[in-house]
């Protein structure tokens, strides 16, 4: 057994979690969002919402500072990915000017005591207007009517990272971390000596979190710059090698 850990939001009212569950930043940007003209609703899942998803998907091929690996999907193939849990799913739009910058896909459980986040992706050019914000805002909403008391969003931490701006993001959005029990079961004798030798962690885990760290500041920059391009001083040194200090 060891302790794993979801980001978890406890849900009682819309209000409640306005008032006293957010910080008064996260506040001023689900009204900013309101203000710009971002609408946010309840959607049925029809063409136009996955033409809307696919769209959102190619707009930029990293994310967070790495390969977005939806980027280049087809619409057909996007279609197929989203419509798992239909029964149990609530599909969720922010819409500036008629266009679809951001959704969700909530999925709750049999029981109704529980919903996750099992997609929230919004537009990076549009940023400025607050899309996610309203977004989680809607989800919270959504699951206060339904009287489901909690609303889960993946991890709160991965591993050794114990912080970064995802999870900033879902803390001050009224997330908290929980801990739960993972039990790992082996059914062979490799099984076994992989449990002993800590392989069922993957190789990531025994990557020093300094290291770690480093390396992901390099490949963001990597990403950034590759997508960029080089800047205005970098191409003048490509088309005139003479001009390098």
């Amino acid at each position: 057994m060891e302790l794993d850990n979801i980001a978890a939001l406890r849900v009682s009212t819309f209000d409640d979690w306005m008032t006293k569950q957010i910080d008064f930043k996260v506040r001023n940007k689900v009204r900013k969002a309101t203000k710009n003209g971002v609408v946010v609703q309840e959607v049925p899942y029809d063409d136009a919402y996955v033409r809307g998803i696919h769209a959102i998907y190619n707009e930029s091929s990293t994310r967070q500072g790495k390969p977005f690996w939806h980027y280049g999907k087809d619409l057909e193939t996007v279609r197929k990915m989203n419509a798992t849990f239909m029964d149990r799913s609530i599909f969720i739009g922010a819409f500036f000017e008629g266009n679809l910058i951001g959704f969700v896909k909530l999925v709750f459980d049999e029981n109704r005591s529980q919903a996750g986040l099992m997609q929230i992706v919004s537009m990076t050019g549009h940023r400025d207007k607050a899309p996610t914000n309203a977004l989680i805002a809607q989800s919270v909403r959504s699951c206060a009517e339904r009287g489901i008391p909690y609303l889960w969003y993946a991890n709160m931490s991965y591993g050794k990272k114990q912080a970064d701006g995802l999870a900033d993001f879902k803390r001050h959005n009224g997330f908290e971390r929980i801990e739960l029990p993972r039990y790992y079961v082996p059914l062979t004798l490799s099984g076994r000596m992989a449990l002993r030798l800590g392989l069922h962690h993957g190789m990531s885990h025994w990557i020093p979190e300094p290291i770690a760290t480093t390396y992901r500041v390099i490949r963001k920059r990597w990403y950034g710059r590759a997508i960029s391009g080089p800047s205005n001083a970098e191409q003048k040194v490509l088309s005139d090698p003479s001009s390098q200090p």
